[in-house]
C-alpha cells in the first residue's frame, strides 16, 4: 500500500472518519434509549462504525482504495 493521496486528501478523509463515527454513536444511543427499534438498526449502526474506521485508516496511511483501482478523485 503505497501512499495515493496528498495531505488535504489525508485530512479530508481524517474529518470524514471521526465525523462518521460520531454519527455511529448518535445512531447507537438512539437504539439504547428506544428511539430507534432495536432490530435491524444495530447493522446501521456497525456498518457506520466499520465505514468510518475505514475512512481513519485511509487518512493515517494515506492510502485510498479508490485510487489504487485507477480511478481519479478531485480531493
Amino acid at each position: 500500500m503505497q501512499c495515493n493521496i496528498n495531505a488535504k486528501g489525508k485530512a479530508y478523509r481524517l474529518v470524514g472518519g471521526f465525523l462518521t463515527l460520531g454519527i455511529a454513536c448518535v445512531l447507537a444511543g438512539l437504539v439504547m434509549a428506544g428511539v430507534l427499534e432495536q432490530g435491524w438498526w444495530w447493522f446501521v449502526v456497525a456498518g457506520t462504525v466499520l465505514g468510518g474506521g475505514f475512512m481513519l485508516f485511509e487518512g493515517w496511511a494515506g492510502w485510498c482504495v479508490v485510487r489504487a483501482m485507477g480511478f481519479k478523485t478531485p480531493i
